[in-house]
């Protein structure tokens, strides 16, 4: 793929008034899940879930590209139709997550390093051939007592750089995830100096790796207070606080910054986006969305693994879409 169509595809997936489904659960994040509405984690139900999720009428108005998992990518639905298919019919860009997974950083405690770079070039390839379009690595950093460490925040930071540039390789579009995580009793400042840090630290080795920026997407958590913090935030200080470290960061070349909800609660997560978009002046790149469980835990209520309810688990669904676009204009009211 050139780079002109690789910077299409980034635009394509932050277009006005749309964003993305992060549908990448690995099996035990989904059985989770599935354990929440009492229903077994089967290949069968995962595929009938997300079946009912990609094929949701109107949804591509919405969303722009769905990240898979590698089961997911490779199946059929119940009538022989590949779900990547559905999607492309739908007008939704399939993507892939390729990362292994964050693992204990050797000499780092409580630390971890995201692994997957081994064999990466092969599966890319492979991925794009199953008619993936981009792609997803997330780095994770967790904030305590001293961490995250330079080693931590410096590893991950060069694994998204490497990554980054193999996807461009294979004629694919990163997404760049670099997750400061919510736990935690630290307060709105600790997170925005550590995420300034983290940021700072991941596209200084994109530019080590002669990443194009204009064929890349970024993922980014949102200044936020630690889920354990008696001093919560409010919406109006985390979009400001979010944008003002993102105008610190991230350079004007980037098309676009997907934020995750990061355990956030749906209408939070709806929320925050909106008042991003309602900042005045004008920003470098878009701001818009990459929810997984922001955007599908209202349609997994609905549906209960249930047939019969469908239609009820698809309208939920869509309901969540359509908040969160707006919320990509800013023009979500509650």
């Amino acid at each position: 793929m050139t780079s002109s169509a690789l910077a299409e595809t980034a635009q394509a997936l932050v277009a006005d008034g749309k964003g993305i489904l992060a549908a990448d659960e690995s099996s035990p994040t989904i059985k989770k899940r599935f354990d929440s509405i009492k229903i077994e984690s089967t290949e069968e139900n995962r595929r009938d879930y997300r079946d009912m999720l990609f094929t949701t009428p109107d949804a591509g108005k919405y969303i722009s590209g769905v990240i898979l998992y590698d089961e997911t990518i490779r199946q059929k639905a119940a009538d022989g139709t590949p779900l990547v298919d559905k999607l492309t019919k739908a007008g939704m860009i399939p993507g892939i997550k390729v990362d292994m997974g964050a693992k204990p950083l050797a000499g780092h405690p409580e630390e971890t390093v995201t692994e997957g770079l081994d064999g990466l070039r092969g599966r890319l390839e492979e991925y794009a051939k199953l008619g993936a379009r981009f792609t997803k690595w997330r780095g994770v950093y967790r904030i305590g007592d001293a961490i995250p460490s330079a080693g931590c925040i410096t590893a991950n930071a060069h694994a998204l750089a490497r990554y980054a540039a193999l996807a461009q390789e294979a004629g694919l579009v990163p997404i760049v995830e670099p997750e400061v995580l919510m736990d935690g009793d630290h307060d709105i400042d600790v997170c925005e100096a550590v995420t300034e840090e983290v940021l700072r630290s991941v596209y200084n080795e994109l530019a080590l790796q002669d990443v194009w920026l204009e064929g890349t997407l970024l993922k980014p958590n949102m200044v936020i207070s630690g889920q354990d913090c008696k001093d919560q935030a409010g919406v109006q200080e985390v979009a400001e606080r979010s944008v003002q470290c993102l105008k610190r960061t991230v350079p004007a070349a980037v098309p676009g910054i997907v934020f995750l909800s990061g355990g956030q609660s749906d209408a939070l997560a709806t929320e925050h986006l909106n008042a991003m978009n309602r900042l005045p002046g004008t920003l470098p790149w878009k701001l818009s969305f990459s929810y997984g469980r922001a955007l599908q835990a209202a349609p997994l209520k609905a549906w209960s693994g249930k047939a019969a309810n469908l239609e009820k688990g698809q309208a939920a669904f869509l309901k969540r879409a359509q908040d969160n676009a707006a919320a990509a204009s800013g023009k979500y009211a509650a």
